[in-house]
């Protein structure tokens, strides 16, 4: 299998941390598609995804898989025990729930306002933008913040008891805060220390490093 992305980014983030949890380093061969080059955007690229973004898994028969859920949904289900994507209905229903939500409510609107109301790419990729609208999406993130920080006052993790592919979203929409120097509240101290926890984990402390050799 082959996994088209940026090592950086805050998408492909979330499938190299679901690869490294499910073990599957050795059977995937990453490519590196450049985004401040925005080959993301070019007619070679947009043949495998037509949405233009990244990350994309190619199977070996040839067929792409695009959106990070989808992806991790495929690669969770190859040995027949999903542990990121849920065991039971309940766990899925609930997993696939926060996990729409930190996309919507963070990740997305972190994404908005990179690529309106900051620089973004650079003028050849960022051909319109809208700086209001990017700065709106900057506070809902922000409110999407105080959420998670006030799920994580009741529970060790993003959909319940244990780590999942709703934390890897969180995680991502972390990490693009990151990027882009949209601090956390200090006030969100749940979130900051569960934050914390996360980045100990050795999917996401190597996960920039997976490009190498196994």
């Amino acid at each position: 299998m082959t996994i088209h992305d940026w090592s950086t980014g805050p998408y492909p983030a979330r499938v190299r941390i679901a690869v490294a949890e499910k073990k599957l380093r050795s059977r995937i061969n990453f490519v590196s598609v450049d985004l401040t080059k925005g080959e993301h955007k070019k007619p070679a690229f947009l043949a495998k995804n037509y949405s233009g973004t990244l990350p994309v898994l190619e199977l070996d028969d040839g067929t792409f898989i695009a959106e990070c859920t989808a992806i991790t949904e495929y690669l969770d289900g190859l040995d027949g025990s999903p542990t990121l994507t849920g065991g039971t209905p309940r766990e899925t229903g609930l997993i696939h729930m926060m996990s729409k939500r930190a996309e919507l409510e963070l990740l997305d609107a972190i994404s908005v306002y990179f690529h309106h109301a900051t620089p973004g790419l650079g003028p050849h990729v960022e051909i319109y933008q809208n700086a209001e609208w990017g700065f709106r999406q900057r506070d809902k993130a922000l409110r999407g913040m105080a959420y998670f920080n006030g799920v994580l006052k009741k529970q060790p993790f993003i959909a319940g008891e244990f780590f999942s592919m709703a934390d890897i979203t969180v995680i991502g929409g972390l990490i693009f805060a990151g990027l882009v120097k949209l601090e956390v509240p200090a006030e969100y101290e749940a979130l900051h220390a569960w934050y914390a926890r996360m980045n100990e984990r050795p999917s996401v402390k190597n996960r920039v490093t997976m490009s190498e050799p196994a």
